[in-house]
């Protein structure tokens, strides 16, 4: 008695602990159009109805189990389908609800800040290349302490050559 205290005690609000005759389950389930269930029902039988996240639930099961031989896992049902055992290993080996949640978040955020920097990079491309068309512009053709080269002025002066006069050939 005092072990299954404690097991509802560490169900918490996850869910209910019954021990049930075999006899009324089986009747109820094929009521409820859960087939599958009946070859679970053969011995001392209990029922776990999960009230919120399966996966705590099946944790809080799986390490009570762990530390009270007596409790055995048959199997469960999920949304009507049977659960195998290994099946119920696999629910409690997951991350709780908030947890995946959190990560999930976590991924969105991390392919829109991806998203952003893609949109952005041609744009920024552009603002750098602007900045160093206008630094480029703003600095003195010359070696930075030496004067200016002075500028060649054009000659005024042209050369013209004269025409040269060729006559056709007879």
């Amino acid at each position: 008695m005092k072990q299954l205290q404690e097991l509802r005690r560490s169900l918490g609000d996850h869910a209910s602990y019954a021990v049930v005759k075999n006899t009324l389950t089986k009747i109820a389930a094929k009521q409820a159009g859960i087939n599958g269930f009946d070859e679970l029902l053969i011995g001392p039988s209990a029922i776990a109805f999960v009230k919120g996240d399966p996966v705590e639930a099946a944790k809080s099961l799986r390490d009570f189990a762990r530390a009270n031989s007596p409790l055995v896992i048959k199997g469960g049902v999920l949304d009507g389908k049977p659960l195998t055992v290994a099946e119920i290993a696999k629910i409690a080996d997951l991350e709780s609800r908030e947890v995946l949640l959190a990560k999930l978040a976590g991924a969105f955020t991390a392919s829109l800040q991806g998203a952003v920097f893609l949109f952005n990079a041609p744009l920024a491309q552009a603002a750098r290349l602007a900045g160093a068309l206008q630094a480029k512009a703003e600095q003195p053709t010359h070696p930075p302490g030496s004067e200016a080269p002075p500028k060649c002025p054009r000659s005024t002066t042209r050369l013209h050559r004269r025409p040269t006069r060729r006559t056709p050939p007879s």
